[in-house]
């Protein structure tokens, strides 16, 4: 019998799907580094979501596993170069996450532009700053976006049905621009140039560096928004404080950040940016699309010998 590890919280969908499929599953969370490469051992299998870091550790130690799952599409927590050495199936569940995403995009894009944190944590006080307040609609306004896979794309359609100008930056959607006659294909510098937001919704650079740093900063309107909801460091965090800090650009928001989980960072602190702590995806529907999806995959995988959604 097949046996697998469930090392981050998730709905027990997924455990339940497993068990009666008559794959052995365990469900042990909050596993430090040290815990999982001791534990990991005498599975087949492990499922997570985006807290467990799959090290080359990890993957050294574990000397039966043959597939990790990720509940999720973002895999930058799987060393995928130790997993490939090893001959290890990793797959996620991409789409799974999509509105949800899209969703928190969009409810950070309205929070920003009508300053809704500021007005609701000023109202708790008894503090009356209406006045004060003076937010700015989206309408009309011209958007970048960053990407354009599940995420992009639904956040897109978002956009475009709320009236705002929307502008796509993507290698993969450049080729298929002539079924979106609604978007506008363009290059980045012209997005930083024209939009009055940009919002990312793509993969880091292949060395990790940073999409926007203060040379594209600079290029920016004064009055710009950016949003992050897609992976941490897409933004360099030192050089968005500083545009923040000096009003170089007008706001931002952020569910991902360079070093995850966030307990210290530059930003803190700052009054024009908004900071969640990578919720982009928790909503009670997604969480229990993508446990249904990875354990089903699992799950033919284990009886069927069939690979779903295969990242390497």
């Amino acid at each position: 019998m097949s046996k697998v590890l469930i090392s981050d919280a998730m709905d027990n969908i997924a455990q339940k799907i497993l068990s009666e499929n008559n794959i052995e599953v365990d469900v042990k969370t909050d596993l430090s580094v040290n815990e999982l490469i001791d534990k990991v051992k005498i599975y087949d299998g492990l499922i997570i979501r985006s807290a467990t870091k799959v090290t080359k550790e990890v993957i050294e130690k574990a000397e039966n596993l043959k597939i990790i799952g990720r509940a999720g599409a973002g895999v930058d927590n799987i060393d995928l170069t130790s997993a490939k050495e090893k001959n290890i199936v990793v797959m996620n569940t991409p789409g799974g996450n999509t509105n949800a995403t899209a969703e928190h995009t969009l409810a950070l894009l309205l929070s920003l532009s009508r300053r809704i944190t500021e007005a609701n944590s000023t109202t708790h006080k008894g503090s009356w700053l209406k006045k004060n307040l003076k937010g700015n609609e989206i309408r009309g306004k011209k958007i970048g976006i960053i990407g354009f896979g599940n995420v992009g794309k639904r956040f897109a359609e978002m956009c475009i049905s709320l009236n705002l100008k929307v502008m796509i930056f993507s290698k993969y959607f450049d080729s298929i621009k002539a079924d979106f006659p609604q978007y506008i294909s363009t290059d980045l510098n012209n997005i930083l140039k024209e939009a009055d937001i940009i919002s990312f919704h793509c993969k880091p650079n292949n060395d990790g560096s940073s999409i926007i740093t203060n040379k594209e900063i600079k290029l920016m309107k004064s009055n710009a928004l950016i949003i992050n909801t897609a992976r941490g460091n897409l933004v360099s965090e030192n050089d968005l404080y500083e545009a923040l800090k000096n009003n170089r650009i007008k706001g931002a928001a952020l569910d991902v950040f360079e070093i995850e989980p966030a307990k210290e960072n530059i930003l803190f602190g700052l009054k024009n940016i908004i900071l969640t702590p990578h919720i982009a995806a928790s909503t009670s529907e997604s969480q229990i699309v993508v446990a249904e999806m990875i354990a089903n995959q699992f799950v033919d995988y284990f009886l069927n010998d069939k690979i779903n959604n295969s990242v390497i």
